[in-house]
């Protein structure tokens, strides 16, 4: 599928993977309807920093994923939807648990019926690595058993069955990405790259954290963007779940010492006990297999390997040093 002039549908385009993707789907040609979550403020999240000589062909529409109504009107005219729109956040799940389920459940249950009755041509469904669990094997490939060790990760994997359940049943034209850990500009604070980098750009030495012994397959977030793409292009992808990282994996420790070096100054690690996951919803680590996406779909991370890291986190550090970036964070404070 050339998705150049297509019109495109991307709900979670206010956030951080979805605004990055939103401009490269922009830059590319596309005609973009961005759903973005309704607010007071009228304020479109991240798209409120897209660069005027991108803007001609985005359009915004207001409203909440949860409203099956709404999700249909901003469906109208469009091509292709990539559902990126959900509740992520780990411990905010532990929380409050209902309202991932509305979200994240009844939300894509909304984008799929839309997606039938509208008969889009192609539906791209976000799924997570943390929908794996503790890596029983690894590298963790496609087939790798789902657990749901937290409420956000039952309701990404109820959701993933869910879009997959369309496409077996009606025929729906739907294709699975799996991204791990992506990180880079504009990621909240609620991520553990952020957390470390706003805590040391704003003066702090000593650096409050959850675990640091899991480990994590980090994706830089041009590399998760140009999958998307890869996936919306790819005829064959349809009715597939397709994981989308580097194949590279290092522990929470040796990331915050490597932050730390790049960033040039001395750290201490202090474990503050709100951070920490309870025991058995701790995912202890994943480590992306991305064999599949890259016979499937011709895509490899740009940003491999522990040089590639290097390179995203320091891409990333020199954005969050940046004051008008730093200022829209509350470093040092909690984030759910």
């Amino acid at each position: 599928m050339n998705l150049i002039n297509k019109k495109i549908l991307v709900t979670g385009a206010d956030g951080f993977i979805g605004s990055h993707l939103t401009e490269e789907l922009l830059k590319l040609g596309c005609s973009i309807r961005a759903f973005v979550l309704y607010n007071s403020f009228n304020s479109w999240g991240w798209l409120d920093y897209t660069p005027k000589s991108l803007q001609d062909n985005l359009e915004i529409f207001s409203g909440d994923i949860r409203d099956p109504h709404g999700v249909q009107e901003a469906m109208k005219g469009c091509e292709v939807v990539i559902h990126l729109a959900a509740l992520i956040a780990i411990p905010y799940s532990y929380h409050s648990p209902d309202t991932y389920v509305d979200t994240n459940i009844k939300g894509t249950l909304n984008i799929l019926q839309a997606a039938r009755k509208l008969g889009v041509e192609k539906v791209i469904h976000t799924s997570t690595s943390e929908v794996y669990g503790t890596a029983r094997f690894t590298p963790i490939n496609e087939e790798h058993p789902l657990q749901g060790q937290s409420p956000y990760s039952a309701t990404k994997i109820a959701a993933d069955q869910m879009a997959l359940a369309f496409h077996n049943s009606f025929d729906t034209p739907v294709a699975v990405i799996r991204p791990f850990n992506t990180y880079g500009p504009r990621q909240s604070a609620r991520a553990v790259i952020p957390t470390v980098v706003t805590q040391i750009a704003g003066g702090q030495r000593k650096i409050k954290l959850g675990s640091t012994h899991p480990t994590r397959d980090f994706n830089y977030v041009q590399d998760t963007v140009q999958g998307f793409i890869a996936l919306a292009e790819s005829d064959t992808s349809v009715g597939k779940v397709i994981n989308i990282g580097s194949n590279y994996e290092i522990s929470i420790g040796e990331l915050v010492g490597l932050i730390a070096e790049i960033m040039q100054v001395k750290i201490e690690i202090l474990t503050e006990q709100v951070r920490l996951r309870p025991e058995k919803s701790e995912v202890e680590r994943l480590w992306a297999d991305n064999t599949k996406a890259k016979k499937l779909l011709g895509w490899e991370p740009e940003y491999a390997g522990h040089e590639g890291l290097k390179r995203g986190l320091t891409e990333t550090i020199n954005w969050f040093r940046n004051s008008d970036n730093l200022k829209k964070y509350k470093s040092g404070v909690y984030t759910l």
